[in-house]
């Protein structure tokens, strides 16, 4: 019954962001991914941190999911499966508030003061790149359950958010949705796979 709140709550959180979006939120969010994306975004760094999001959370569910069989270790089987089950979640989420919200990129909207480093030509709200480094993040630490993994993954998944703003392709509020989308995707999916495993 809790668990059910909680996503209710969730959902309509992820409902309210988006009427925000579409309203109120423009001013400070506009004016704040201004002071963050340059004129030139050419950063070797944060190109590398955005590069890195789909990589490392396809990776991971794989990598888990091998050691797991390679060792015939359940709980590491288990890991594995509840990080694809997370990651699966999160990009059908995300994919659908794309199209749902249909937000135009900040450099569409705003063009001659955002400046993007490439062109991209689907919705911005939210963004895939930082929704799947925060599923991802979160999984790591709801499974292994120590600072030494949840500190650097929490720190990757908020420079992989960053890199996002700063390579003018996201706007903040786009960034806090995708970090409710991906954390809450790891949580609804570490939910059911404690009912699905026992």
């Amino acid at each position: 019954m809790k668990f059910r709140n909680g996503i209710i709550k969730c959902i309509l959180l992820i409902g309210c962001i988006s009427f925000y979006v579409h309203t109120e939120a423009q001013n400070w969010d506009i004016d704040l991914l201004k002071k963050i994306n340059p004129q030139n975004p050419n950063s070797g760094t944060m190109k590398v941190l955005t590069n890195s999001s789909y990589p490392i959370a396809v990776a991971t569910p794989i990598s888990l999911l091998a050691a797991g069989y390679i060792q015939k270790d359940k709980r590491l089987q288990h890991k594995g499966w509840e990080a694809a089950g997370s990651l699966l979640i999160a990009a059908v989420i995300t994919e659908g508030l794309k199209y749902t919200v249909n937000r135009d990129r900040p450099y569409e909207k705003y063009p001659g003061e955002v400046f993007p480093n490439s062109i991209e030509t689907d919705p911005s709200f939210p963004s895939g790149h930082a929704s799947l480094a925060f599923s991802t993040a979160t999984t790591l630490t709801l499974e292994f359950k120590k600072w030494y993994i949840a500190v650097p993954s929490y720190a990757w998944a908020a420079g992989v958010s960053y890199s996002r703003m700063y390579l003018g392709q996201h706007y903040p509020t786009d960034i806090i949705g995708s970090a409710i989308v991906g954390s809450g995707s790891a949580i609804l999916s570490h939910w059911l796979s404690k009912k699905v495993f026992k």
